[in-house]
C-alpha cells in the first residue's frame, strides 16, 4: 500500500487522485470516479469533494492502494 503524506488536516479526493499521480487532470478524476472505479475505506466512492483524513484507505482500480498519512502542518 503506497503512502500518500499530506501536511493538511484533510484534502479532497478530486486533488488526493491527482497528487497520488492516479490521473493528471480534474476531468479524468471525474470520470474515474464516475465509472465506479475509486472505493474509500471498502465503499465505493463518486463525489470530487469528499474529504480525506489521515488513515483514510483508497484504492483505484489499475492504479494500487493508498493510504492518506499525516505529515503535520506546513509553516
Amino acid at each position: 500500500m503506497n503512502q500518500i503524506v499530506i501536511h493538511s488536516g484533510y484534502i479532497k479526493l478530486d486533488q488526493f487522485l491527482k497528487l497520488s499521480e492516479c490521473v493528471s487532470t480534474g476531468g479524468m478524476a471525474k470520470a474515474l470516479l464516475q465509472e465506479g472505479y475509486v472505493r474509500v475505506n471498502g465503499e465505493k466512492e463518486e463525489r470530487r469533494g469528499r474529504k480525506l483524513y489521515p488513515g483514510d484507505k483508497i484504492e483505484v482500480q489499475d492504479a494500487g492502494s493508498f493510504e492518506v498519512v499525516g505529515g503535520g502542518v506546513k509553516e
